[in-house]
């Protein structure tokens, strides 16, 4: 991975131009007290460098004549890595990382200056590392005091997103590969649920379940709290309690996906527990399927990605006005959004090293098109709250359909000619799930 690494940089580099790049680490988050929550490094961060510690500093500054990648880390401590664990230092960092520099973290001020002063800006994303924050805008400010004098230096401060982000969204081979690993733990985890999960059981039964599978198979755990909710749990959109006792004739729907090697799974499958579907569910179920298939035919090179979106949205909307949730004119119904005490959410997100990714899904009015490479969730879903209140105008709704709470979401890979489904060894046809 260290060449992909070299090569994300080179590449970052050269839309860089005589701009100095600095990148933080993420810092250790404080769980309680002074216990602390296991360490997850910043994904810029780490898809730049793959080096995965705290209190550390990337500077990339292709104009320099030495030291175009600089890393700044925390020297070895013996006393100190025997109570928080072993740390690279700064000698094997610059050997396995590929630096051309490397400083002890405490010489950051001292050191940085000398790949700030020639560049034309600065590169950096103000975050919410208040104190860090003040030390780039301490450095900047000291160099915009001496321009009139030297006539050069950084005279504006940039955020690197724009340049980093969309690099991000096409993923390598090297990226797919893990992505499709986190894709077949969460697929062998939801499977495994699906045939555990049996009324009397408690959701959290149904997580511990599926949790310990990512674990098992190499997962760092979940890539997000495992929603695991039964019943009327299924229309509260990231319910994590799960602690509900699961009842005969409930639906259970699970959003569960895991982290490999810092790359993400999103799935989420709805089924009855008891192994039939009442008529009610079963028809709520056919209309997000549907709904789920056609945005997923959506998924083409080219394509905008709103129209993904768009496609889901239309036939939900379609098939509540057919099942008499919804009345009216089905232009007005979409235009003015009447369908969302139902559908509230969009239908998905770009997934990578983050599970909500980076990435933007419009450009003002101009719309993003799908680019081969792009990995995206396609995760439609109709909720129907016991305390559901329709807009003005639409019909009361009969309490048969109270509870009913129906998702269904896949990781998917758009190709040169269309689209792959990485998540598609759960079933999800209504023969498949039922027994």
């Amino acid at each position: 991975m260290q060449t992909e690494y070299a090569q994300r940089r080179e590449q970052l580099m050269a839309k860089l131009g005589k701009g100095t790049a600095i990148f933080r680490s993420a810092p250790m988050a404080v769980m309680h007290n002074d216990v602390e929550y296991n360490f997850r490094q910043d994904s810029d961060f780490f898809y730049l460098t793959g080096f995965n510690e705290p209190e550390a500093v990337a500077v990339l500054a292709p104009h320099h004549e030495e030291h175009k990648f600089v890393l700044f880390v925390q020297p070895k401590d013996l006393e100190k890595e025997t109570w928080t664990g072993y740390r690279v230092g700064v000698e094997a960092a610059k050997e396995r990382f590929g630096a051309d520099e490397v400083y002890p973290i405490n010489e950051l001020d001292e050191k940085l200056p000398q790949y700030l002063e020639k560049a034309d800006r600065i590169y950096y994303r103000l975050g919410r590392d208040r104190a860090f924050n003040d030390t780039v805008l301490r450095h900047w400010q000291k160099l915009l005091a001496t321009y009139p004098k030297k006539g050069y230096g950084p005279i504006a401060l940039e955020d690197p997103a724009p340049v980093l982000h969309p690099m991000r969204q096409i993923k390598s081979a090297a990226e797919l590969e893990l992505m499709q690993t986190a894709a077949q733990i969460a697929v062998d985890a939801h499977n495994h649920a699906r045939q555990f999960a049996r009324p009397g059981q408690y959701e959290y039964e149904v997580q511990a379940e599926m949790e310990h599978i990512f674990r098992k198979r190499g997962a760092m755990g979940p890539a997000y709290p495992s929603i695991v909710a039964s019943g009327a749990n299924a229309c509260v959109l990231h319910y994590t309690e799960n602690t509900r006792q699961m009842q005969a004739g409930d639906l259970l729907l699970i959003d569960a996906g895991c982290a490999y090697d810092y790359y993400n799974s999103d799935i989420t499958r709805t089924f009855p527990i008891s192994g039939k579907f009442t008529p009610e569910q079963k028809a709520i179920y056919e209309i997000v399927l549907t709904a789920q298939l056609q945005a997923i035919a959506q998924v083409q090179p080219g394509n905008p990605y709103q129209q993904i979106h768009d496609t889901a949205v239309r036939v939900i909307v379609e098939g509540l006005m057919d099942l008499g949730l919804l009345q009216g004119d089905i232009e007005e119904i979409i235009k003015e959004e009447k369908y969302k005490p139902f559908y509230m959410h969009r239908t998905g997100h770009w997934l990578g090293l983050d599970v909500h990714d980076v990435g933007v899904y419009q450009h003002g009015e101009t719309p993003h098109n799908l680019a081969p490479g792009q990995v995206l969730t396609v995760e439609p879903g109709i909720y129907i709250s016991p305390y559901i209140k329709p807009v003005e105008g639409q019909p009361e709704v009969d309490p048969k359909w109270h509870g009913i709470g129906i998702r269904i979401e896949d990781d998917v890979l758009v190709t040169p000619d269309g689209c792959e489904i990485l998540t598609a060894g759960v079933p999800k046809a209504i023969d498949e799930l039922e027994r």
